[in-house]
């Protein structure tokens, strides 16, 4: 009889999280209009290789997580992106939002990321994804946690093969 009832709780719960994770509510227009002002920012701060105006979005005790592990704080944020940006400059920067989400004074987002790194061999595509929680900070919203990572970076061996398997799909059809 007790492992029914262990059996019966844990299904409900099992459930019962997916419902309560899945609000079916539209997130209020006037949350949505700031939340992608914030990202428009982002991605016009990013093309200008603006390292202070990339940290300014985040939260003061803000966590950035990244592939060379985890920086804390806006001015050790603004220090990477300022490392970065002098190494390696990005252009074309864009973001597509694939799931953004609210409750209260907090959001969260995921998105998929692309741009042009210029580095020592010359410019590069670079496209990963990011999961970000925003939380509002006065009338503003600010960066809590990103989460970054990025995907494999094609050799120009993989690029020219890639680009001829794609002209001859065309050339054949």
């Amino acid at each position: 009889m007790k492992t029914r009832l262990c059996v019966l709780a844990g299904l409900a719960i099992c459930f019962a999280i997916p419902a309560f994770a899945q609000r079916k509510e539209a997130i209020d227009p006037q949350t949505l209009a700031q939340l992608d002002a914030h990202g428009m920012k982002y991605s016009e701060a990013y093309n200008n290789n603006d390292a202070a105006a990339l940290a300014a979005l985040y939260a003061e005790d803000a966590l950035f997580i990244t592939d060379r592990g985890p920086v804390y704080g806006r001015y050790a944020i603004e220090k990477w992106y300022a490392d970065g940006f002098r190494q390696s400059p990005i252009t074309n920067f864009s973001r597509a939002t694939y799931w953004l989400n609210t409750i209260d004074n907090v959001a969260w987002s995921v998105e998929e990321w692309w741009g042009i790194l210029h580095g020592e061999s010359g410019p590069v595509l670079v496209e990963g994804y990011e999961s970000a929680i925003y939380v509002r900070e006065g009338d503003a919203w600010k960066i809590r946690m990103l989460t970054v990572t990025e995907k494999p970076r094609l050799t120009k061996e993989m690029r020219l093969a890639t680009n001829n398997i794609l002209i001859a799909d065309f050339s054949t059809s």
